[in-house]
C-alpha cells in the first residue's frame, strides 16, 4: 500500500520561495503519476502540478507556470514542489497525490493515494 507524507510547509513572505516534499513509502514511484494539489480557504481542491516518474513528463496549471517546479528523486522515492516568487493566492493546504501503477503517462487521471496535506501560508 502506497503511503504519502508531505513536509516543508509553513509561512513565507510574498516573493519568497519554499520547497514542499512528498515522501512515498510502501511502493516505488517508478510507474506512478504524482501530483500536488492545493485547497485554498473556501475553495475546492485543485491540481497544481504533476509528474509521471517513468517518463519525467510534467504538467502545470497556468497560474504557476514559470514559478513552480515539480521534480522527483528516484533514490529517495520522493517528489518535490519548488515554489518560487510565491503570491498570497498560493496560500492553502497542499496535498500530494498519486495514481498508478501505469505504463506511460500517469498524469491526467484521478489520484488513488493521498497524503494528509500541509499548510502553506503566503503573507508578510
Amino acid at each position: 500500500q502506497l503511503q504519502l507524507v508531505e513536509s516543508g510547509g509553513g509561512l513565507v513572505p510574498p516573493g519568497g520561495s519554499l520547497r514542499l516534499s512528498c515522501a512515498a513509502a510502501g511502493v516505488s514511484l517508478d510507474y506512478y503519476g504524482v501530483a500536488w494539489y492545493r485547497q485554498a480557504p473556501g475553495k475546492e481542491r485543485g491540481g497544481v502540478a504533476c509528474i509521471t516518474v517513468s517518463t519525467q513528463l510534467t504538467s502545470y496549471i497556468n497560474d504557476v507556470k514559470g514559478r513552480f517546479t515539480i521534480s522527483n528523486n528516484d533514490a529517495k522515492n520522493m517528489v518535490y514542489l519548488d515554489m518560487n516568487n510565491v503570491r498570497p493566492e498560493d496560500t492553502g493546504i497542499y496535498y500530494c497525490g498519486a495514481h498508478g501503477p501505469r505504463i506511460g503517462d500517469a498524469c491526467g487521471y484521478g489520484m488513488e493515494y493521498w497524503g494528509k496535506g500541509i499548510q502553506v501560508t503566503v503573507a508578510s
